[in-house]
């Protein structure tokens, strides 16, 4: 009996050694991703659950760092998101509608913005381990001052791979983004992320 206690307890001090070790690594994976990574491209499936409703997505998205990027949405309608280091362009095709703003190279409204700048997650956010799920380690990053248009943002790794992103919105809104099909050395150029409006659309301004 009392070599099986020590076993059962040698077994428990070693799960909970690999899955401190299995947090530790959150951190690390998304200041090596930061280091490594000056473009990136793929797929996604984005869920958004607010009070009323909750609607998935898919699509495909490009990065060249830093602060240039395209979101596509392919499903269930097509819209399409550029930020070109100066404007970020959003054409709904459906409405026939282009609306640009101005891009802030601090920390964005949207995923495809923090993920376009290397440092704004850090120098807005404090960053800590919070655990893993399904075989994804995430870091939890809690905005530094009250007005951040996020409550929190949880970024989570497989390795040294981007997996996931989990936010939710200053309105209580809940985004969960799984990523697939990763290239983490895309050929991409500064021309891929020009966006002319086309012919016949609105074009309104914020």
């Amino acid at each position: 009996m009392k070599q099986q206690r020590i076993i059962r307890t040698f077994t428990a001090l070693a799960l909970t050694g690999v899955i401190s070790f299995a947090q530790a690594g959150a951190i690390d994976a998304l200041k090596k991703f930061n280091a490594d990574t000056d473009g990136i491209s793929g797929n996604f499936s984005q869920t958004v659950k607010s009070k009323k409703r909750t609607q998935t997505t898919q699509g495909s998205f490009q990065i060249l760092r830093p602060g240039l990027f395209k979101w596509e949405y392919t499903r269930p309608y097509k819209q399409t998101i550029v930020g070109d280091g100066k404007t970020i362009w959003l054409y709904d095709v459906d409405l026939a509608q282009v609306t640009k703003s101005s891009q802030n190279q601090t920390i964005g409204d949207s995923p495809a913005a923090i993920l376009s700048n290397k440092t704004a997650l850090e120098s807005s956010y404090n960053l800590k381990e919070d655990g893993s799920s399904n075989g994804i380690d995430y870091v939890l990053a809690q905005p530094k001052r009250n007005n951040a248009g996020y409550q929190y943002i949880r970024i989570g790794f497989k390795g040294d791979n981007l997996a996931a992103m989990q936010l939710k919105d200053s309105f209580g809104n809940e985004t969960s983004i799984s990523f697939s099909n990763l290239n983490t050395k895309p050929n991409l150029s500064r021309n891929t992320f020009k966006f002319t409006p086309p012919k016949g659309v609105d074009v309104l301004s914020n």
